[in-house]
């Protein structure tokens, strides 16, 4: 009996050496590690889509959250490579614990996150918690809202605005503080601006990548819904509606008319090649996302003075404004009450003002709080980039009729018309023809969704 105890005794002197030799970082058993876990800790798994520098300010809030929060509350963020990389591999796993706790999803894929039951609703923990989300901005909380439910809490918002050349205004005789404000507009403004050496143009007057998002942008400020049933809002689409209220061939008509006279400079599907042809001088007004502002300004670097402006209108009368792109966050539903808390906890920090305010500076995303602003640092951030006030301005008179469609197959469908534009501006289709070829390549694969989620 003695020899056991003197054994026990021993045992506990020499795990009482180790943990002083450990320091700190093991100064109770919370902070042991058992089995690979930390005892006493919630682990949390975060999935992102951030590259560069959004990717390193994830990384930085991430471990910023890990050192303050006062739960225990462990975050691992895993980026997953792009949004499409993310929920593929999603959708393509069956097993609940290989999904992650919490996950930034881009905000085409919000009909099918609903739709797969996948997650739960950010409105459970809000009304738990009576979280207050009046300062939150309303367009974001409005986009992501569905049957009076906030499906996923909005992180990384932005919107298209026009991007000019202020100094290649000015050298055409164009006052630099105003921008076109339609296409009609536009056109005026390019013939202008467009330069040629011989029959080669050396500097369009106009450009825009052949992107999807631009396509539905467009119809959200002629207030033209993309698809039926409110937009695939009042309940799920059956069918596109942007050829049946005329919108769609508005858009593809006045595009395809700047293109042919040569005022209008294609660069492909590519936002990236359009914004670095802008950098180049070789274009004098294009339209990309608000986030792009930071990477734009860095590369014009000052060779010119670069403007901004709300996104212009198809047609002079248009009384719409944009819907919103970028990503949100989404706790997935892994049977884990415990877990969920925690993911909300994280989620909560993330949308902070002070959070916001870093996240704003170091991305270009606009703040998806309202109290970001009365904070100094963005002020000073405003004073810096005045052109960021742009995004800011519009996402505030945008009516809340121009939010923007829900639909399950949204990424196939904009790749469809992305691939239908192409063939317009490459001569291969009419603009009605390509509405046509659009309208139903996306109702079928609409139809075919519908049915398996009946």
């Amino acid at each position: 009996m003695k020899k056991r105890i003197l054994s026990v005794l021993l045992t506990a002197c020499l795990c009482a050496t180790f943990l002083m030799g450990c320091g700190s970082s093991a100064t109770s058993s919370e902070s042991v590690k058992t089995n690979g876990k930390a005892d006493g800790k919630k682990e949390i798994v975060f999935w992102h889509s951030m590259g560069g520098g959004g990717g390193e300010a994830i990384n930085e809030m991430v471990d910023k959250f890990n050192k303050e929060n006062k739960n225990n509350i462990i975050v691992t963020a895993q980026y997953q490579g792009e949004y499409d990389d993310a929920i593929n591999k999603i959708k393509s796993s069956k097993d609940k614990k290989s999904y992650p706790d919490v996950m930034q999803l881009y905000d085409i894929g919000t009909r099918w996150m609903i739709d797969s039951k996948l997650s739960t609703p950010m409105q459970k923990f809000i009304d738990e918690e009576k979280y207050d989300t009046s300062a939150l901005e309303q367009n974001l909380l409005g986009y992501y809202t569905v049957d009076k439910k906030l499906n996923s809490m909005p992180f990384n918002s932005s919107t298209p605005i026009l991007y000019y050349n202020k100094t290649a205004f000015k050298e055409a005789g164009l006052d630099p503080e105003k921008a076109p404000t339609d296409f009609e507009e536009i056109k005026a403004y390019s013939e202008k601006l467009t330069k040629k050496d011989g029959n080669t143009v050396t500097q369009y007057g106009y450009s825009m990548a052949i992107y999807g998002w631009f396509f539905e942008q467009f119809l959200a400020k002629q207030l033209t819904p993309f698809a039926n049933n409110g937009n695939g809002r009042e309940s799920s689409a059956t069918a596109v509606d942007f050829k049946n209220n005329g919108g769609g061939l508005k858009i593809l008509k006045a595009w395809k008319s700047l293109y042919d006279q040569g005022l209008l400079g294609n660069f492909g599907r590519k936002t990236a090649d359009t914004q670095q042809a802008f950098i180049a001088g070789k274009t004098a007004m294009f339209i990309d996302s608000t986030a792009s502002l930071n990477t734009v300004l860095k590369g014009v670097n000052g060779k010119f003075e670069v403007g901004t402006a709300f996104l212009p209108k198809i047609n002079k009368d248009d009384k719409g404004g944009v819907s919103i792109g970028g990503g949100s966050l989404w706790i997935l539903n892994k049977d884990d009450d415990a877990k969920q808390k925690a993911a909300f906890e994280f989620i909560k920090f993330m949308v902070s003002p002070e959070q916001q305010v870093y996240w704003n500076e170091k991305t270009g995303y606009f703040p998806v709080t309202t109290k970001a602003y009365d904070l100094q640092e963005m002020k000073d951030n405003l004073a810096k980039t005045p052109q960021f006030k742009t995004a800011i301005d519009q996402l505030h008179a945008s009516p809340i009729e121009s939010r923007g469609a829900l639909l399950g197959v949204f990424p196939e469908a904009r790749q469809t018309n992305e691939t239908n534009i192409e063939a317009v501006l490459q001569g291969k289709l009419t603009p009605e023809e390509a509405i046509d070829a659009s309208e139903k390549s996306i109702n079928s694969a609409i139809e075919k969704y519908n049915k398996a989620n009946k």
